[in-house]
């Protein structure tokens, strides 16, 4: 078994566990900014399925569609193109790490959704990635003030290793909600799940609840 199988693998032995009513070890440093079950690092620890894809400025796009009025493709240089929109935000993983104040600067969700024109049956978002992740989310939660498709982190551009040239920030949502290598965004009428989704956990993953697992 390779280590990014293993990986899932204990991740989703973590979601059952849960869902029997075992719990993970807790942490919680009395910080009033810090949701329970988490703790404050300073570093920006590195996870994902195990395959980092390397996409060329030159090659990489990103695709919106759907339930929308007007589909797009962008190219780098049209992504570069659209209004920059800079946001600082905390970083909540479902590991148990938190790192405060991260700036972020990319597009702002809201700007795609201006430019794209969901359709009123429109309800839900899939997000797919480059090395074929997917994570779900309602429309209404991506529709926030500091969601962003950021390009950049604390004022260099984001790496292979945290996602680049593209990943997706949702603040208020534990962050494997946040695709890394974003390719293409899909608005629908039907919630479909995601990667972890389907694996355990939790359909919502609000941090402030401790909302891990489904």
């Amino acid at each position: 078994m390779d280590d990014s199988s293993r990986l899932t693998k204990t991740k989703e032995q973590w979601a059952r566990a849960r869902r029997g009513g075992e719990e993970r070890e807790v942490f919680y440093e009395g910080d009033a900014r810090l949701p329970p079950g988490q703790h404050l690092v300073e570093n920006f620890p590195v996870l994902d399925l195990g395959f980092k894809p390397n996409i060329p400025i030159t090659e990489w796009t990103l695709t919106v569609g759907g339930f929308v009025t007007t589909p797009v493709t962008w190219s780098w240089e049209q992504f570069l193109a659209q209004p920059s929109f800079k946001d600082r935000s905390d970083f909540h993983c479902v590991t148990s790490w938190s790192r405060y104040d991260n700036d972020w600067e990319g597009v702002s969700f809201k700007h795609l959704i201006s430019v794209v024109k969901p359709l009123s049956l429109a309800k839900f978002v899939l997000f797919k990635s480059y090395d074929d992740y997917t994570t779900n989310l309602p429309l209404e939660a991506c529709n926030d003030d500091d969601v962003l498709l950021a390009h950049s982190w604390n004022g260099t551009p984001l790496s292979r290793d945290h996602g680049g040239p593209v990943r997706v920030i949702v603040p208020k949502r534990y962050a494997w909600k946040g695709a890394k290598w974003v390719k293409e965004i899909v608005l629908s009428d039907k919630d479909e799940k995601g990667f972890w989704e389907v694996r355990g956990y939790s359909n919502t993953a609000l941090p402030w609840k401790n909302d891990r697992y489904g």
